[in-house]
């Protein structure tokens, strides 16, 4: 098995100071939905320039760097254990290099660690599949986003939402309504419906990693998908929560089984800084996307 730091290093490079294409021409499109001279249009105007100047001169997007997640798929016979090992000390090296902040603090003695590793810091799962080849998925996540994060135990009294879609919709557009502008709005909703409290989160984590515009290939998910996305905009909170057109980029939905006594609703808010890159190894061929 060969040594990837140097390629996860890459990795994490790319996904901190470029954000990926269909972020980027989403938010030029909602730059061109708010009213000339508005505060939102100026604020997508920032965004944008915030975006072209991080990917020329190789500087992070955003101050925060987040929560480094990767969600590794690796083939039968892989080291898991020494998987884990290169990418901590990638993770290591590009704080040294700048490409991240440091982020991960002691829970209890406030301490930084000074280089981005702790205990279960950076977050990693691990998947085995059938295929030949390695692929590592990395999302870095904010914690002004991670912040307004929900999760509901439906039914939910306080907004008549039942154990049913129409429930789901309720409290994602509540969950979208509380946050306001505190996530960096323009964002992107990953929505899980079912699972337990842990699984649910985690699972609704993995729908951020989703092209924007993919749709669930469940006709009825499909659908939810669009209405809230069409219902949070309607809500005005706009980027930033200046007011304007485009509080949500997108929503992403997906269900999971769940044992009958529990129903959960979980939401994680990705801001506009939807920092989502992947690499994919082939023998000795690293293939970025």
């Amino acid at each position: 098995m060969q040594d990837l730091t140097e390629a996860i290093v890459e990795l994490i490079r790319r996904t901190s100071t470029d954000l990926p294409a269909d972020v980027e021409q989403a938010l030029r499109e909602a730059r061109e939905r708010e009213a000339p001279g508005s505060a939102a249009q100026g604020a997508l105007d920032t965004i944008l320039l915030n975006t072209e100047m991080s990917r020329r001169l190789s500087r992070p997007i955003c101050q925060d760097t987040g929560t480094p997640i990767f969600e590794v798929y690796y083939p039968e016979g892989w080291s898991t254990r020494k998987l884990a090992e290169q990418i901590r000390r990638a993770v290591a090296i590009a704080t040294e290099r700048a490409y991240l902040r440091p982020n991960a603090v002691d829970a209890i003695s406030g301490e930084n660690s000074g280089d981005n590793t702790g205990v279960e810091f950076p977050t990693i799962h691990f998947h085995e599949w059938d295929r030949d080849e390695l692929k590592v998925d990395l999302m870095l996540k904010g914690g002004g986003c991670e912040n307004v994060g929900a999760q509901y135990s439906l039914p939910y009294a306080p907004l008549k939402a039942g154990r049913d879609l129409e429930g789901v919709r309720r409290v994602v557009l509540d969950a979208v309504h509380q946050a306001q502008g505190q996530g960096c709005a323009p964002g992107v909703l990953g929505v899980a419906i079912g699972g337990d409290r842990s699984s649910s989160y985690q699972f609704s984590k993995q729908q951020l990693f989703r092209p924007l515009g993919q749709r669930n290939p469940d006709p009825e998910l499909a659908r939810l998908e669009e209405t809230i996305k069409e219902q949070a905009n309607a809500l005005g909170i706009g980027p930033m929560g200046f007011g304007g057109q485009t509080t949500v980029l997108d929503v992403q939905i997906d269900a999971m089984h769940r044992l009958p006594a529990s129903f959960f609703v979980s939401v994680s808010y990705m801001c506009w800084a939807n920092r989502r890159r992947s690499m994919t190894v082939r023998g000795d061929q690293v293939v970025y996307g």
